[in-house]
């Protein structure tokens, strides 16, 4: 089995299925007919790892290791927390400023965007990139169609421009000092398995570690801070050059931070 396929949910209306092959177009793959097939039956009969399901409600991926859909998640109550005055460990790594830019590397689901949005606010600008062009393509529209929420949530997510390509290019051919802040919150290299919400994702996105010579191309293009999320304790902190390291006494994550002016001493 490989590749992913476009499908819908079962009985779907004609927008419905105008949206599905329009999403197959734009990713450059398969459109199928779900025809009241389940999931197990449309992967043998068409040898797709991954299935895209576009519903009215929302778009879901399923993949071998389960499924996948957007959702602010977690960054609803870190936000409430921030407006509260408690802390946020990312955040305070970031220690970004109202109108600072933000380049997230590793969109993911994107809640670290959604809360670096946030706290930047209108005049600030968030770009997060994404490797798979599924996840990408769901978590564009998802931050532009969630119609829940404050508007405020709702204006912060659609402010956040979704680029699907590799992070080392994109970074490559960036100007120097494009960004304020360089983000990397890559696969654990020993992944956290309370995290559910990422399991199904981890045949799909880029796991490959980053290099130096990521981070050299980050230390260019941000203008203060480059920022890494991994386990408290990993070794890639060191590997990578991110002598400062922050975290909460009992939070299972911690964030490297290289200041800009720092590393041209």
């Amino acid at each position: 089995m490989s590749g992913t396929i476009v499908t819908t949910s079962h009985k779907p209306d004609a927008e419905t299925l105008t949206a599905a092959r329009d999403a197959a177009a734009v990713l450059g793959i398969e459109f199928v007919e779900r025809n009241r097939m389940s999931l197990v039956g449309l992967r043998q009969n068409y040898g797709a790892e991954n299935i895209l399901v576009i519903n009215r409600e929302q778009i879901k991926l399923y993949t071998p290791l389960g499924e996948c859909f957007f959702h602010p998640s977690m960054s609803i109550p870190r936000i409430k927390a921030i407006r509260q005055g408690k802390p946020d460990h990312m955040v305070e790594a970031m220690d970004p400023k109202p109108g600072d830019s933000v380049l997230d590397c590793t969109l993911g689901l994107a809640a670290d965007a959604i809360v670096a949005a946030t706290v930047v606010g209108p005049g600030g600008r968030v770009v997060g990139i994404e490797t798979s062009p599924e996840l990408a393509f769901m978590v564009k529209h998802g931050l532009a169609e969630y119609g829940k929420g404050s508007p405020s949530l709702r204006e912060a997510m659609s402010r956040i421009e979704v680029v699907c390509g590799d992070s080392g290019q994109y970074l490559a051919e960036q100007a120097a000092n494009s960004f304020d802040i360089v983000y990397f919150d890559p696969m654990f290299r020993f992944p956290r398995t309370k995290s559910s919400s990422m399991q199904p994702l981890r045949g799909i996105v880029n796991s490959e570690p980053l290099n130096s010579e990521m981070i050299n191309d980050a230390l260019r293009v941000a203008r203060k801070l480059v920022v890494m999320k991994e386990n408290e304790f990993s070794r890639e902190f060191a590997r990578l050059g991110f002598s400062r390291v922050l975290g909460g006494k009992y939070s299972p994550v911690a964030f490297g931070v290289i200041d800009k002016q720092e590393a041209e001493v």
